[in-house]
């Protein structure tokens, strides 16, 4: 039976106190559930794994499901295929932003609507009306941030933040990363 690479991408966990999980309990759950070649990276929630299962709506609902009832969490989770996370990094808008923390991607389940691009859009307008070099694209279903002055500083995500702009694009259906996290999700998934 062939196998087929995954990261799976929890949003919203080991961030300062709350929402604690330990990265051995979490590999634990995923090997308990038929899934090989289990490992984690960093402590954001960055789950790595094979299985022959091919829908990653399914294996991500599976996943939110059995970790709320056996972990003290309700993450929601983004599962990508290896190709899918290598097509990311292939359609990347921002190819010349040469640091990687100035560059993140906002992974959502599902592809954002056109009310969801048209908030992006005016979030990005009120941004730079107020001086910002922020910059925004929605690619599939991956939202790219490029944030020159840094991600804490940036006055894109803080108009991204915002409840009437958040409640458009569908905040809680996706999770961060930065660049280099993205990249080094990629190499782990095609080490032999």
């Amino acid at each position: 039976m062939e196998m087929t690479r995954y990261v799976a991408l929890l949003r919203g966990i080991n961030i300062g106190r709350r929402n604690r999980v330990a990265m051995a309990d979490l590999r634990q759950l995923a090997a308990s559930l038929g899934h090989g070649d289990v490992s984690t990276y960093i402590q954001s929630g960055n789950l790595l794994f094979s299985s022959p299962h091919t829908g990653t709506g399914e294996l991500a609902d599976d996943l939110e499901r059995q970790i709320a009832e056996r972990l003290p969490v309700q993450p929601a989770v983004v599962v990508l295929s290896r190709d899918e996370l290598a097509q990311v990094i292939t359609g990347n808008p921002f190819p010349d932003e040469v640091s990687f923390r100035c560059l993140h991607a906002v992974f959502r389940r599902h592809a954002m609507s056109p009310a969801g691009i048209a908030a992006v859009a005016g979030a990005q307008q009120r941004a730079a009306a107020k001086g910002s070099r922020d910059e925004a694209a929605v690619v599939g279903r991956v939202l790219f941030l490029r944030t020159p002055d840094g991600l804490g500083r940036s006055e894109l995500a803080a108009q991204l933040a915002r409840s009437g702009t958040a409640a458009a694009i569908g905040e809680p259906a996706g999770t961060a990363r930065n660049w280099a996290t993205v990249t080094k999700l990629l190499a782990l998934l095609q080490a032999p």
